[in-house]
């Protein structure tokens, strides 16, 4: 069984057993008929993966691994807030006709501060500090820019990312404001998991364990009956994630570059439905 398989499925049972439902209040999302999405939820799940132990990826349900790697590079590699750099449609209902979705994400990471050290953007600073100050308490990343805010086609969902280093162990910590998390739950921690790996690689230090904290952890009304079936599903083991050795340089890192090895999954069969 993987233990991704098992975090999930406990998530959703709590929420639906013991979560809120926002059904009497007014929400934001719609549906593509322009029906209100309605959620049920949970406030502050705390989940921990240790990625020495096995990668966390669900079994349950396929995750689109390359798709989840080709966003992660595209946000914190390439820094990049134009779905032109990206090799997915998963961005575009949030797109304006240039591409662009404000100044969010990758935008948000490519803006340069000043420090003692010099000039850095949040990339280059978390980089830096890995290879010359793995003692500090403040290796931490943060889009969630309060006077850009306006600016944004969608306000970041996971937010920031609090590295920190315990001997040759890299560990980190993921705060995400709000996780729909039949479509996007496992998305992140696979996407996260993969980012610690490559800020360990790039400075010569193990990765430990990814602590993913969801402020507002919440399941649509219309994901239920899927969310049902996918939870009664077989549990396969964990596959095995293969990156590629020769790559050292965090700027070098291509989707290719990151390969599962006997990944078993259930297809999902099914197109989820996405509120906007």
């Amino acid at each position: 069984m993987s233990l991704a398989d098992k975090i999930f499925i406990q998530n959703c049972q709590d929420i639906l057993e013991n979560g809120f439902w926002d059904t009497e209040l007014e929400v934001r999302p719609k549906w593509e008929d322009g029906a209100p999405a309605h959620t049920v939820k949970k406030f502050a799940i705390i989940n921990r993966y240790d990625l020495q132990a096995e990668f966390p990826i669900l079994t349950i349900r396929k995750t689109n691994f390359e798709a989840v790697i080709d966003e992660i590079l595209w946000i914190w590699q390439k820094k990049s807030n134009n779905i032109k750099d990206l090799n997915s449609k998963i961005w575009d209902s949030w797109a304006d006709e240039n591409g662009s979705i404000g100044k969010a994400y990758g935008y948000q990471l490519a803006q340069k501060h000043k420090y003692k050290e010099g000039e850095f953007d949040q990339v280059d600073r978390i980089l830096f500090d890995l290879k010359n100050n793995r003692g500090s308490r403040r290796i931490i990343a943060n889009m969630y820019n309060h006077s850009d805010l306006h600016a944004m086609n969608l306000y970041p969902c996971a937010y920031s990312l609090t590295l920190n280093v315990t001997g040759n162990t890299l560990n980190a910590i993921l705060n995400q404001r709000s996780q729909d998390m039949v479509v996007a739950n496992n998305w992140n921690v696979v996407q996260y998991s993969v980012l610690v790996m490559m800020f360990a690689r790039a400075s010569g230090l193990v990765p430990g364990e990814l602590v993913h904290v969801i402020a507002d952890a919440h399941i649509y009304d219309r994901h239920i009956p899927i969310l049902n079936e996918i939870m009664q599903r077989k549990q396969y083991d964990a596959p095995k994630l293969i990156i590629n050795e020769k790559v050292k340089n965090f700027y070098d890192f291509k989707v290719s570059d990151f390969q599962l090895e006997n990944y078993l999954y259930t297809p999902l069969g099914v197109k989820l439905p996405v509120a906007i």
